[in-house]
């Protein structure tokens, strides 16, 4: 039965009983292959069935022949429409009666004439019950319900479908096995090195062939790219080659693995190169890269260009990673490709925006027009807005903007100079000796441009668009010593004084230059004074002329010579005026016109002399240099006296003779014995007469060489020879002996 024809509702199935007029030869063998006989299910049409069929009044229009006998025909197609008040089809059988209906076989066989496939409704069968004294044929065993029809075609779909399956595993397995045969002993297929496809070769090929295509990229230039900066490097330059067994054992071996060998026919699987490298070498390589990689990041700000304000776009920066830059060299250098190298990025903190926003509200307006402060008697000073960058810069100000600075100074330095003519400089008071005794010059108060207090508008002013014009605000300022505080400094009486002389002229030069220098200089009470500090350089520049020197332990000569004599004179007048030694050196030899032990020399740049001012009064220096002598004299008020003890001369050493080439550097002497000298010096108060203190200094001379100046060519002595039999060994001298330095000894 075919789905169309099955229940629909609850009743049973209604059967046909064939037309009794129908002969069983009317259904040929041969047609059943091409036609199929009517089902026993299938039954006559009812009478309002619609028929295509011509009716059994009518004759046919055509014969069917012997081969060709018709077959009954029914119209199926309202079986399932019949209505409940026509006859059934199938009457309920009586009591002890089985359901089934036996239909009988129709015997093959031709049907002769025509066969009519409907009839009308008069000759419309009624299908009956059989007799009840018909005798029932044996009844066969029951056999399990027939699976439904449909599933029949999807049991045999399913063996189909493993058979195939089956199949195609057997075909896979004898390719398995053809290619794990063939590919043994080989690299797995897929694979590449450095971009070159070595997968199926032998591990010789595969070696071979590596390097004759990757092993050349070792000694080309390599490009490497670190942020926004290209440049080059040589691979093998930086240490690295290539490790050729240990890049083939990446390779592994032949997968077993089925899925994996069937993915490799489509699929690569890169190994990359195993590299050898020298840490040392790639590490220089690396940074050597920095000079051209790393920038510093530059933060937008606003600049002047004359009068006109231009701005600076901010720009990161970049240092290039060096760690990471060697793994991204030794991981694929060998591809022979651009490398990637990782870089820091420097960040800015000022935003397009910001420097925007300094342009427009800052800078341009401060470059509008120029910057004037007026003074007195119709005095003006200006900043021209050609200069305006001397004044205004900007810095960022934490939040992506620019905060501008100004720079006070410089804008002084230009102004102040023009409104000087309209102020009272401050003079400190003097202390005169023009009347032979000190006086006081009365100090002179200043009345100056107050420039920290005009310029605070300086940020308003500049802001405007109009004139940037602001009043000069003048100040009183006081002397550094003002009248009353030189009064009260005490300079009135001498304190201490020496007097030194037999100096040559070009000596006497400079003496008196250096003399000059210090003459009216005041040492306030706990003041250092520093011969050096107070005249600064001693050079041609500031007058002063050659002369002798004393150069390591000989007679020399030099730029500012002679100036040894003022540091001795100012030594002995600081000595008796109960100054406190600071520092002073001693010549290395004795000179005969200072006083043993009690002397002192100087040298720009290298010894000093200084002393401290430790009374209660201030003290003025008088200098006075004459034709062939000099005299300094300590102005104060007298609180101490002072005594000088000059001991005996001890441990006498006779010179050494020194022969040295003619010229103007070759000064002759007959020499002088050395000794040891030593010097006391007691303080008492002046008031009271009572010791305060006693100190005694030891120095010790060195004999002073006997220099013979011979010409060139001139036979020569030993350059060095004894003058007289070397005195006995001197036994070891007093601790607080004084070292002589002997380079550049004094001037």
């Amino acid at each position: 039965m075919n789905d169309e024809d099955g229940d629909k509702g609850s009743t049973a199935p209604e059967r046909s009983t064939p037309d009794p007029d129908a002969t069983p030869d009317s259904v040929e063998p041969e047609n059943a292959a091409t036609e199929p006989a009517p089902e026993a299910d299938e039954v006559t049409p009812p009478d309002d069935a619609p028929t295509s069929q011509p009716s059994a009044d009518e004759a046919p229009t055509t014969q069917p022949s012997a081969d060709e006998a018709p077959t009954t025909q029914l119209d199926l197609g309202d079986l399932g429409e019949r209505s409940e008040e026509q006859a059934p089809l199938w009457v309920e059988p009586p009591a002890n009666e089985d359901v089934t209906q036996v239909i009988p076989a129709i015997p093959p066989g031709p049907v002769p004439g025509p066969t009519q496939a409907y009839t009308t409704p008069a000759e419309d069968p009624t299908v009956v019950a059989p007799p009840a004294a018909l005798p029932v044929p044996p009844q066969p065993e029951p056999q399990p319900a027939e699976e439904p029809a449909e599933k029949a075609p999807a049991r045999a779909s399913w063996v189909k479908v493993a058979a195939i399956t089956g199949g195609v595993i057997a075909v896979i397995g004898v390719a398995y096995a053809a290619d794990l045969a063939v590919s043994s002993g080989k690299v797995p297929r897929g694979v590449t090195v450095a971009g070159v496809d070595v997968g199926g070769s032998t591990r010789e090929e595969a070696e071979a062939t590596l390097q004759a295509q990757v092993g050349p990229r070792v000694g080309q230039p390599l490009t490497v790219q670190a942020g926004d900066v290209s440049t080059e490097l040589v691979p093998s330059a930086a240490g690295l080659g290539v490790d050729w067994e240990a890049t083939l054992d990446r390779a592994h071996s032949q997968p077993l693995n089925p899925f994996t060998r069937v993915a490799s026919f489509f699929t690569a699987d890169e190994i990359g190169v195993v590299s050898t490298r020298d840490e040392t070498a790639l590490a220089s390589a690396v940074d050597g890269l920095r000079s051209e990689t790393d920038r510093a990041s530059r933060e937008g700000t606003v600049v002047f260009e004359g009068a006109t304000p231009v701005p600076v776009d901010p720009s990161t920066g970049q240092n290039l990673n060096g760690e990471g830059a060697e793994a991204a060299l030794i991981e694929k250098w060998a591809f022979g490709r651009t490398v990637d190298l990782p870089v820091d990025v420097v960040p800015v903190t000022v935003t397009q925006e910001g420097v925007q926003r300094a342009l427009d509200d800052v800078a341009v307006p401060a470059a509008s027009a120029d910057l004037v402060v007026t003074g007195r008697d119709g005095k003006v000073a200006t900043v021209p807005r050609q200069q305006i960058g001397a004044v205004v810069g900007f810095e960022p100000d934490g939040s992506g903007g620019l905060k501008p600075t100004y720079n006070f100074e410089a804008a002084t330095g230009i102004l102040a100079p023009q409104l000087v003519s309209t102020e009272i400089v401050p003079k400190d008071a003097k202390i005169t000796l023009d009347g032979g005794s000190p006086a006081v010059v009365p100090a002179v108060v200043g009345d100056l441009v107050q420039w920290p207090k005009t310029l605070e508008t300086m940020p308003e002013v500049l802001r405007g668009n109009g004139s940037h014009t602001t009043p000069a605000v003048y100040g009183p300022v006081p002397p550094a010593l003002t009248t009353e505080a030189a009064q009260a400094l005490g300079v009135k009486e001498v304190v201490g004084e020496f007097t030194t002389g037999g100096f040559s002229a070009a000596s006497g030069t400079n003496i008196r230059l250096a003399a000059s220098e210090i003459n009216g200089a005041l040492i306030k009470p706990g003041d250092t004074f520093s011969l050096n500090g107070y005249t600064g350089p001693r050079g041609t520049a500031q007058g002063y002329v050659e002369s002798g020197i004393i150069n390591n332990g000989r007679p020399d000569t030099a730029v500012g010579g002679g100036v040894s004599q003022v540091a001795t004179t100012l030594y002995n007048a600081a000595y008796f005026a109960g100054m406190e030694d600071v520092a002073h050196t001693e010549h290395s030899y004795y000179i005969s016109r200072y006083p043993e032990a009690r002397e002192a020399t100087v040298f720009e740049g290298a010894i000093d002399l200084q002393f401290r001012n430790t009374g209660k009064t201030g003290v003025m220096i008088q200098a006075i240099g004459g034709a062939s002598d000099l005299t300094i004299r300590f102005w104060g008020t007298k609180s101490v006296d002072v005594e000088s003890i000059t001991g005996n001369r001890t441990k006498p050493t006779q010179p050494d003779t020194v022969t040295l080439p003619a010229g103007d550097h070759c000064i002759a002497s007959s020499g002088a014995p050395g000794f040891t000298a030593s010097d006391t010096r007691v303080i008492s108060d002046h008031a009271t007469g009572q010791e305060i203190s006693r100190d005694t200094r030891t120095v010790r001379y060195d004999p002073v060489p006997i220099v013979k100046c011979e010409e060139p060519g001139a036979p020569k002595p030993d350059e060095r020879t004894p003058a007289a039999s070397p005195a006995p060994s001197a036994p070891a001298e007093n601790p607080s002996t004084t070292p002589k330095p002997k380079p550049n000894e004094g001037e």
